[in-house]
């Protein structure tokens, strides 16, 4: 029997394509790269073409080193001159040889993120660019798009048209290119970017790689930006021997630059390209299959495909809607635990997967008090990442300053111009004279060489004694609130306006929903009580590095792999799709999301659980949110049938009201519906209330108040009470947990 034997008939056909421009539409699980593999070992075998005429190009080396691997196993030894390699890493060796024609040495530097950083600060020093306004990775991003679209400084320039921003990036830009052809350093975009240039302006060079590279593969075409595309098109220009590979309906990467653009008017630029659509799905059941398909079906800017498996239907997706995300996460964490108990799952088989990282602290939190061993991929504990770590450091701080560790962590942080000489002198003071480094502090003054710094030091000490003495009237989570104010952390990671910075901002917000749950549910809280309870969660981190672990992840970071049980969390308009996509004016932002919903279902082998929650935290803020559209675009056939009632019924296409209307309205609907099975809620309903308007209550965080309204839902109550310090509050009787003040 032959290798080919055992591919499918579309598989076989696009394997067998020799010469042209080929356009290979392989959907989730198709076997792409068993077809790109084969192919290879096809032309090798069959058609005689010299290895060292073939070129395969991925996104990472981890995927270079399989298909190298795979096609030196076909061929029963080395590969003998075939090229598969990144797109950088394809860049760096021509340029290594060919770059001194564009005026760069050829034993050039690569710069990566920290060094941009670095040359950026100086820059905007020099350019007395206030970098509260314009953060330095504000520019590196921006440079970065600038490249993506192989736009060089005066191109960008042309661009500007009065923009203050805009101009400000020309700037930068422009100085900054200068910076790197002087020192003879280019940065990772600038690898595809000079690639591109040397081709366009020196034809020969052009020619011999043209003559070089006759048969050129490209995977994951769907994520290529348009420098990309370029490369890719004037290698293939000679002979047209293109073959690209990819699915629109898994590109997810436009906010790193992806242009979905290249792989939907492939045809348009080879008029003479051969279609093939990869539809037969290896990976999963139908129904989850049958899921994905009618989810994605709704977006316009894509090619039709439709997966289908022989793998047979399978169990039908479950959807579980909760009243708030804790009992979300202790659903999920439940139910691990039950099948692995009953072993009918491993731990590995599953995985929790979100849309953004600040989910994850829930699910981690439930994990470990039920003993489910978890991995973080792609992100690090919630309470490790620098941010979580910064903010608590002042806690730590607040507290009793006895922690050297978090005074030193923080006294920098935001940047103070505190220089390490001056933290150096601090500490031997504090060593010499048997105090914390905290306590040093205080007395900067008497301290030998500190000179200048005193009034620096000072104003980080006046800063913390300010914020202690509030500790005893604010809750832990406006001491957090405090903290960013005061430091302005916050407002740094939003002038920053990365997705970097975007993310960081989530996880401190998640730290803020964690700070108003402990206040709800602790017997006494207080500071010292919280980092208690921090502590024990974060401490815990020794986990047995084998492959029976929870897998969590970002819906982004799941994008090729696979697993036999996948939950997704956070399904509601808001979350997922984020606000932001909902309520752009570009509907590329929405198709964006919608396409990663495609991605995680097409994670599941066999088992699909979406979850989502009537009401849920952010910001340290109740916000109440509807079930996500895309359970909705979900067909009730392939639901589990307990589960459709959750559903709701899909509307028409109207939703452009403006969002703080539609956020009212799915608040009072969602309170006007009944929730999802909450006994002791319902218990509290019957017994009713223990007051009435006009009574006065005591609430345990915002003290004493008059309640001035009171409305009946499904299967709680509506307060409203106005307290003395804090101003009025609305809240569900459940949940406040308010007490009669007699007399």
């Amino acid at each position: 029997m032959s290798k080919y034997d055992l591919l499918n008939p579309e598989q076989k056909e696009a394997v067998f394509h020799y010469e042209g421009p080929l356009l290979i539409l392989a959907g989730a699980g198709s076997g792409k790269t068993r077809v790109l593999t084969h192919r290879v070992a096809w032309l090798i075998e069959e058609k005689q073409v010299n290895p060292w005429n073939i070129m395969a190009i991925t996104f990472t080396n981890k995927a270079a080193g399989e298909m190298r691997d795979r096609v030196e196993t076909m061929l029963g030894g080395a590969l003998g001159g075939v090229w598969v390699a990144t797109f950088h890493s394809t860049c760096v060796r021509i340029l290594r040889r060919y770059i001194d024609r564009i005026g760069f040495g050829t034993n050039f530097t690569i710069y990566d993120g920290d060094d941009q950083k670095t040359i950026i600060k100086e820059i905007c020093k020099r350019f007395q660019i206030d970098t509260k306004l314009y953060r330095e990775r504000f520019f590196m991003a921006a440079i970065s798009a600038a490249k993506d679209e192989l736009l060089s400084p005066d191109d960008y320039a042309k661009q500007v048209h009065g923009d203050t921003r805009k101009q400000k990036v020309a700037e930068v830009y422009r100085e900054y290119q200068k910076q790197l052809r002087a020192s003879n350093a280019l940065d990772f975009d600038d690898l595809i970017f000079r690639t591109v240039e040397l081709f366009q302006k020196d034809a020969e060079v052009l020619e011999q790689y043209q003559d070089r590279f006759r048969f050129i593969m490209v995977d994951e075409y769907q994520d290529t930006n348009t420098a990309q595309f370029k490369l890719v098109s004037l290698l293939a220009a000679k002979y047209r021997n293109l073959c690209v590979v990819g699915d629109d309906d898994q590109s997810i990467y436009r906010f790193r630059g992806a242009n979905i653009q290249n792989i939907l008017s492939f045809e348009e630029v080879y008029p003479d390209a051969k279609v093939i659509r990869l539809e037969q799905n290896y990976r999963s059941t139908q129904n989850i299959l049958t899921a994905a398909n009618e989810v994605i079906c709704h977006n316009e800017g894509r090619k039709e495909k439709k997966l289908w498996t022989a793998n047979g239907d399978g169990d039908k997706v479950r959807f579980r809607q909760f009243l708030n995300g804790f009992e979300e996460a202790e659903y999920v964490a439940g139910m691990i635990s039950r099948k692995v108990g009953a072993g009918k799952w491993r731990y590995g088989d599953c995985a929790v997967l979100y849309r953004t990282n600040a989910q994850s602290r829930m699910f981690e939190e439930k994990f470990l008090f039920a003993n489910v061993p978890y991995k973080i991929v792609g992100g690090i504990n919630f309470y490790g990442r620098k941010e979580i770590k910064d903010v608590l450091a002042y806690l730590k701080t607040i507290e009793n300053g006895r922690d050297d560790l978090a005074v030193r962590r923080i006294i920098n942080v935001p940047k103070r111009g505190i220089g390490a000489t001056t933290i150096n002198r601090v500490q031997e003071y504090a060593n010499t004279e048997d105090m914390s480094f905290y306590d040093a502090l205080r007395v900067a003054g008497t301290i030998p060489g500190v000179g200048k710094s005193v009034a620096k030091l000072d104003g980080f000490v006046q800063m913390i004694q300010t914020m202690r003495s509030k500790q005893p009237y604010y809750s832990v989570k406006e001491l957090i609130e405090d903290v960013l104010e005061q430091t302005e952390y916050r407002k740094e990671l939003m002038a920053e306006g990365t997705e970097e910075a975007l993310d960081r901002l989530a996880n401190i917000d998640e730290l803020l929903n964690k700070a108003a749950s402990y206040a709800e549910h602790a017997d006494n809280p207080s500071l010292g009580g919280f980092l208690e309870e921090v502590a024990l969660v974060a401490d815990i981190d020794n986990l047995e590095e084998d492959a029976d672990h929870v897998v969590m992840m970002t819906l982004h970071s799941a994008k090729g792999l696979e697993f036999p049980v996948v939950f997704m969390v956070g399904m509601e308009d808001g979350m997922f799709p984020s606000y932001m996509s909902i309520s752009s004016e570009d509907p590329a932002d929405l198709e964006e999301e919608r396409r990663l919903c495609y991605v995680g279902i097409t994670r599941a082998k066999e088992t699909l659980i979406l979850t989502s929650a009537r009401q849920r935290m952010v910001r340290g803020e109740i916000h109440y949110n509807r079930v996500s559209r895309f359970i909705e675009d979900i067909p009730k056939e392939v639901l589990a049938e307990n589960e459709t009632a959750n559903v709701q019924p899909k509307e028409k296409k109207e939703r452009p009201e403006t969002k703080a209307h539609a956020a009212y309205r799915q608040m009072r609907e969602t309170f006007k519906t009944k929730a999802f099975a909450q006994p002791q809620v319902e218990a509290k309903k019957e017994g009713g209330l223990s007051y009435n308007v006009g009574d006065r209550v005591r609430h345990i965080k915002f003290g004493v108040g008059s309640v001035t309204d009171i409305r009946e839902g499904g299967r709680d109550y509506e307060v409203t009470v106005n307290f003395d310090r804090v101003g009025v509050k609305k809240m569900f009787a459940s949940f406040a947990k308010l007490t009669k003040v007699e007399g």
